[in-house]
């Protein structure tokens, strides 16, 4: 794939962002401002602007026509800029309070003018730190529970249903997904990354046909399960978070899969850095992960009896049936998304991040047994407490 730019498309400076929020009308011409770029994910720009007396500020996001990690030998489409407006505003439908408002995009700059959540952490690096948010799992399972059933064929007659998957369409970012956590990994690829220590365990892992089977089956969910309009990326460094309140940003990989998808990527990321942590914490960290699905499915039960489209939705037994299947296809995807994170291109500071390199290769030791089991028993693994680390 070729970098594709539109005519009028150059990517921002500080002070050409600066340039386009006066421009824009967000700020009078006599203010004093500052702009900085505080971007640090891999794939775009992000600038904040504001007042020099703190009075107000905004962010500018725009993406690049490659992925900021990799350089130009990565072209990536700027569609994502749109599907990630989007996706943001479609979900402020159902969770107005848990993402950030939207005030301006531009779909030749590849920019979205948005909320600026400065005054949020983010909860991948608050985490580390060991501090605990106790309402995250109300939050996040109330999130997940009403995007993914709302844009579902139960929340959404099949026509509207079909529209929003024409609409989010996005094989560019969702051939990285493919790649990253369903692939590659499970290969001697390239683009895997781990400690040579761990070479013996990482080799044990490609020569396991069971593993590369089971792996292979959660691939094929994720290519053909249009369930809901997932947000696609929704790991601890898109979630902002204070005591009292939590947003979800970032879902440029926004499309229609599979429903366990976001829950298992959001379990997964609080797996690791349980793993990251001493064990005395794990208890905590599994907490959030039950009282996450606890919220999820009561919640989803709710809004199944109240607003459910689909006939079959009064028949015995279907409920269960469903939530049977997320909660499987949960598992199995945390398992795809903890060893992708180990050993594969993009890792997560709660692993690299130690210090210690015994501790370091012991605790993705386990990250990899621990991605093995849930990919290998999500049958038989049927609630939350059974996720119990080494």
């Amino acid at each position: 794939m070729a970098l594709v730019k539109p005519d009028g498309y150059y990517p921002l400076t500080e002070s050409s962002a600066l340039e386009l929020a006066k421009t824009l009308g967000f700020f009078d011409e006599y203010e004093e401002l500052f702009c900085s770029e505080i971007g640090d994910g891999n794939l775009n720009y992000v600038f904040r602007i504001g007042t020099k007396l703190y009075e107000k500020s905004i962010i500018i996001k725009q993406a690049l026509p490659y992925a900021k990690v990799v350089g130009e030998s990565m072209p990536l489409t700027l569609k994502r800029a749109e599907i990630e407006s989007s996706a943001l505003t479609k979900f402020r439908e159902f969770t107005p309070d848990s993402v950030p408002k939207i005030f301006y995009t531009d779909t030749e700059l590849a920019v979205t003018v948005m909320e600026d959540l400065s005054d949020y952490k983010i909860l991948r690096k608050a985490l580390i730190d060991g501090q605990e948010f106790p309402l995250l799992p109300v939050h996040i399972g109330t999130y997940l529970a009403r995007t993914l059933f709302f844009t579902s064929d139960f929340g959404l007659n099949g026509r509207d249903k079909k529209e929003l998957v024409g609409r989010f369409i996005n094989p560019e970012l969702c051939k990285i997904t493919e790649d990253l956590v369903f692939t590659d990994p499970f290969y001697d690829h390239d683009s895997n990354d781990f400690e040579e220590e761990l070479r013996e365990k990482v080799e044990a892992l490609w020569d396991d046909n069971i593993v590369r089977l089971e792996a292979g089956k959660l691939k094929r969910k994720f290519l053909t399960q249009a369930d809901s309009l997932l947000h696609g990326d929704l790991h601890t460094g898109s979630i902002f978070v204070k005591q009292d309140d939590t947003k979800i940003i970032d879902p440029e990989f926004a499309f229609y899969g599979p429903i366990g998808f976001d829950v298992g990527q959001f379990i997964a990321n609080i797996l690791l850095n349980s793993l990251s942590r001493p064990k005395e914490d794990h208890p905590g960290r599994l907490k959030i992960i039950s009282d996450t699905w606890n919220v999820f499915s009561s919640e989803f039960t709710n809004l199944w009896l109240e607003h459910n489209q689909e006939t079959y939705s009064t028949t015995a037994g279907y409920l269960d049936h469903i939530l049977g299947e997320i909660f499987e296809d949960t598992i199995g995807f945390a398992g795809c998304e903890i060893i992708r994170r180990t050993i594969g291109l993009s890792h997560v500071a709660d692993l690299d991040g130690i210090s210690d390199k015994n501790r370091r290769v012991k605790a993705k030791t386990d990250a990899i047994d621990l991605g093995r089991r849930l990919i290998l028993q999500r049958k038989i693994i049927k609630n939350p407490g059974q996720l119990a680390l080494y």
